[in-house]
């Protein structure tokens, strides 16, 4: 079963009991999620930020957007305009099918990976982790990479509260760490 299909089925039924809420369309649900990526040697590497855009392209199954300096900042070298970084934002089938992987395949093969910080959300119910290297996802062959790079993913809910996109993500899989 997709994980649509499980919200859809058996989570938002769920939310919709354990949270009290009187509507279905309170129930949170998943609207975005976002993958950044900076890549701070791009200024003077442009091969690294090709890299970053075909890897990035092969994660999320989209084109990413390369994010360029809004400002010049002399002592990192950057000048305004300079690309220092790519962003992929995934709605819909893209979206669900990627937090599916993340779930099920990418976070499992984590070293010593006891569970996701619970603490990770912004205070409105959207949750930011960051992944310390690209090759825990399995589309990433470890031969083809140039080096090891990480990247933050954001998934932005209509939660109104933390707790309630808490509540949200477990019933997805999310595997919260228990401190």
């Amino acid at each position: 079963m997709t994980l649509k299909k499980r919200y859809r089925e058996t989570i938002r039924p769920k939310l919709l009991k354990d949270l009290s809420l009187s509507n279905i369309h309170e129930v949170p649900k998943v609207v975005k999620v976002t993958v950044n990526r900076g890549l701070g040697e791009a200024a003077q590497n442009s091969k690294a930020l090709e890299a970053s855009l075909s890897e990035m392209a092969t994660i999320t199954g989209q084109k990413a957007l390369v994010t360029r300096a809004k400002k010049a900042i002399a002592g990192f070298k950057i000048r305004q305009g300079m690309p220092i970084g790519c962003a992929v934002t995934l709605r819909g089938e893209r979206m669900y099918a990627f937090l599916e992987r993340l779930i099920n395949l990418a976070l499992p093969r984590i070293r010593d990976f006891r569970g996701v910080s619970p603490k990770s959300f912004d205070g409105r119910g959207n949750y930011t982790l960051g992944v310390r290297e690209q090759i825990i996802f399995p589309e990433i062959s470890f031969d083809k990479i140039d080096a090891i790079r990480g990247m933050d993913i954001t998934i932005v809910t209509t939660a109104r509260t933390d707790e309630e996109g808490k509540a949200l993500l477990r019933e997805m899989g999310m595997p919260f760490r228990s401190n």
